[in-house]
């Protein structure tokens, strides 16, 4: 089974969403819109944190042409507190069926997103250690917000090198016959 830088790396082909989730109100709730903020501080492109209300933008996601949205999320999964779950649109629909902090869950998300086009979903989830009003973060969950920060500006920074390598290698198409040569063609 790929680790997670693996498996990020793999997600990270093409053009890519990331949904920033959650409620700062409560604690580690807030993970996911906090690890958001600090992506968009760091140049990180299309990343729209939506917080408590992530139907009001799928919509709009699922039109834009990405090949993949990941929610950024505290969710609970009985892992150890500060661990990273994550999930493809099955799994999320399996584990998160309607049960939700949001107005919709996560596994109905997933399913209206790949659903409306081409557009797969993706959870990195984290598990909260404490979910309390009027709290910050928790010194678990900063520290893997920090560790996840560092690992997706250098996925997405090693993402953008190759394409614009790729760009720059790209040949231009060469005609190899003229529309004058072809019966019937229109020279425009």
């Amino acid at each position: 089974m790929p680790d997670l830088r693996e498996q990020l790396q793999q997600c990270l082909q093409g053009r890519v969403c990331l949904m920033a989730l959650g409620n700062v109100d409560y604690g580690d709730d807030g993970f996911g819109v906090r690890l958001g903020e600090s992506l968009v501080e760091a140049g990180v492109p299309d990343v729209l944190v939506a917080g408590t209300t992530p139907d009001r933008f799928i919509g709009r996601v699922a039109g834009q042409g990405f090949d993949h949205l990941v929610f950024l999320d505290a969710v609970e999964f009985d892992g150890a507190l500060g661990a990273v779950v994550f999930l493809d649109a099955e799994q999320m629909a399996a584990r998160f069926p309607q049960i939700s902090t949001h107005k919709i869950s996560l596994g109905v998300l997933s399913k209206w997103v790949e659903a409306a086009g081409t557009t797969k979903a993706w959870l990195l989830g984290v598990q909260p250690e404490l979910l309390k009003r009027g709290s910050s973060l928790t010194p678990t969950m900063q520290t893997t917000l920090e560790v996840l920060h560092e690992l997706l500006c250098k996925l997405f920074a090693r993402s953008r090198r190759r394409k614009e390598a790729d760009a720059a290698n790209a040949q231009p198409v060469r005609l190899l016959t003229s529309a004058a040569t072809i019966p019937g063609a229109a020279v425009w």
